[in-house]
C-alpha cells in the first residue's frame, strides 16, 4: 500500500525546517534505565523553542504557503501547542496568524501563544467546537486553515523527529510514542520503519481518551473527562494519520491518570525535566509495563513540555502524598513551654521536613492541661514516618495519622 507521506518526504521536510525547529537532543537516561531495566534514550521535543515537537509541523506547513497565502495570513485551532507553534512559526515568517483555542485552555499556553503576536480566540470546550470557529474564520476572511495533524505536510515535518533519532541511536529495539490527533507518531513510524524495519512502534494514549485504541480494537468510540495529558485529549484521529499508523504502528496502550502523574513527577526527580502529561505518556506506558521493556533499547519520545506551574505543584502535592511521602498526624502534647520544639526535634531527626503546624487548644475535647498538634510532614519514604511514629510514640506523646496513602498505615 502506498502510504500518503514517504521517507523522502521527511528528509525533504528536515532540510525545508533546518533554522526553523530544533535538532533536539536524544539523551540516555540512566537513572530511568536502573529503574526499568530498559535501557531508555529520551527524545527531548521539550528543547524545542516552543517546548513542543509541533514546531516542526508547523514550520514545514507554512515554508510551502504560497506568496498569496502567506499575505492573507493562516489560522490554526489548537489545545495549546501547536497554536504556539503556528504562532511562532508565522511570526517568523512574517505571516498573521489567528488562533482558535477552546476556553479550558490553560492560560500559560494563550498566554505564550499571543506573545508570539497571534491574534487569539477562544471558542468551545474542546478542539472540535473550536475547529467549526475557525474553519468559519477561515471561509470568511480567506485564511488558510493549518491543521494540527491530518496534512501530509504537517505529518511529515513531525517526523522529522523520528529521522534524527533512529540516525542518531540506531540500535533501538522500540520507540513509545504518545498518540492524540496521530501526526507525530504517523510521521515517526514513516521515517523509524524506514530505517529500521524491525523497530517495534507502540503508541500510547491515557484511558479518558483512548480514541486510537478503540478503533483498532473495533470498539465504538467512548472519551471524555479532564485529562493531565490534555495534549493528546482528542476525540478523532486524522484520515491520514490513521492510514499510516494501521500500516506501522505495531501496538497502541493505555495509561491511566495516576500513571501519567507518576511519570511528570519522576521525569523532574530522577531526570530533573519538566514534561506536560502528554510527554510524559510514554514514560508511563514504560513504567506500567516493565517486563514487555526490560532489557531492550527503548525510545522515549518526551514530545512538550508545556505544563502551568500551579498544575504542576498539585501533580508533585498528589504523587507525595500517594508514596506516604506528604503525611498529616496528629500529637497529643502537654501544653507547656519547649513541647512543641521537642516535637519538631524528634521529627527532624528522622529526616522529616515539616511543612505546616496547627496549634489546637479549644477544639477536639482537649482536656484543659494538653493541647493537640496537627502536623504536616514530608518524609523521604514510608519508613521514615514509621520511625517518626516510633520515635513519638517512645518519648510518650500519643500520634495518630490523619491523611496519608502510605501502605504502612493506609
Amino acid at each position: 500500500m502506498a502510504l500518503p507521506v514517504t521517507l523522502s518526504d521527511i528528509e525533504a521536510a528536515a532540510e525545508r525546517i533546518a533554522g526553523y525547529a530544533v535538532r533536539t537532543p536524544a539523551l540516555f537516561a540512566e537513572s530511568l534505565s536502573a529503574r526499568t531495566g530498559a535501557r531508555v534514550t529520551l527524545k527531548l521535543e521539550t528543547r524545542q523553542r516552543t517546548s513542543s515537537f509541533k514546531d516542526r509541523g508547523a514550520a514545514n506547513r507554512l515554508l510551502q504557503l504560497s506568496t498569496s497565502e502567506r499575505e492573507r495570513g493562516v489560522i490554526a485551532m489548537s489545545a495549546g501547542n501547536h497554536a504556539q507553534a503556528v504562532a511562532y512559526q508565522a511570526a517568523r515568517l512574517g505571516v498573521p496568524a489567528t488562533i482558535v483555542m477552546p476556553e479550558n485552555t490553560p492560560f500559560t499556553k494563550v498566554r505564550r501563544t499571543e506573545q508570539f503576536g497571534a491574534r487569539i480566540v477562544l471558542a468551545g470546550e474542546g478542539l472540535a467546537e473550536a475547529g467549526v470557529r475557525a474553519r468559519e474564520i477561515a471561509a470568511s476572511e480567506g485564511l488558510t486553515l493549518v491543521p494540527p495533524y491530518d496534512d501530509a505536510r504537517i505529518v511529515a515535518g513531525q517526523g522529522t523527529a523520528g529521522l534524527e533519532l533512529l540516525r542518531e541511536v540506531p540500535e533501538l529495539d522500540v520507540l513509545i510514542v504518545p498518540i492524540g490527533g496521530g501526526g507525530l507518531i504517523a510521521g515517526v513510524a514513516v521515517a523509524a520503519k524506514a530505517l529500521k524495519p524491525s523497530l517495534e512502534i507502540v503508541g500510547v494514549q491515557t484511558e479518558l481518551y483512548p480514541t486510537y485504541y478503540r478503533i483498532v480494537n473495533g470498539l465504538a468510540p467512548v472519551h471524555g473527562g479532564q485529562t493531565l495529558a490534555e495534549g493528546i485529549a482528542v476525540k478523532s484521529i486524522g484520515d491520514i494519520p490513521l492510514a499510516i499508523a494501521r500500516e506501522l504502528v505495531d501496538d497502541v496502550v493505555l495509561v491511566s491518570e495516576t500513571a501519567l502523574e507518576q511519570a511528570v513527577h519522576l521525569l523532574i526527580e530522577e531526570e530533573k525535566l519538566v514534561a506536560e502529561g502528554a510527554g510524559a505518556a510514554p514514560l508511563a506506558a514504560l513504567l506500567d509495563d516493565r517486563e514487555r521493556f526490560a532489557g531492550r533499547n527503548v525510545g522515549l519520545v518526551i514530545t512538550g513540555g508545556n505544563i502551568d506551574t500551579g498544575l504542576l505543584a498539585n501533580v508533585i502535592a498528589r504523587v507525595r502524598l500517594h508514596e506516604g511521602r506528604v503525611v498529616r498526624m496528629r500529637v497529643e502534647i502537654h501544653d507547656k513551654p519547649g513541647v512543641l520544639a521537642e516535637v519538631a526535634r524528634l521529627i527532624g531527626e528522622c529526616g522529616a521536613n515539616i511543612l505546616d503546624v496547627t496549634h489546637q487548644r479549644h477544639f477536639h475535647d482537649v482536656p484543659s492541661k494538653n493541647a493537640e498538634l496537627d502536623i504536616t510532614v514530608e518524609t523521604r519514604s514510608p519508613a521514615d514516618l514509621e520511625n517518626i511514629i516510633a520515635k513519638l510514640h517512645a518519648a510518650a506523646y500519643l500520634t495518630s495519622i490523619l491523611e496519608t496513602t502510605a501502605k504502612a498505615h493506609g
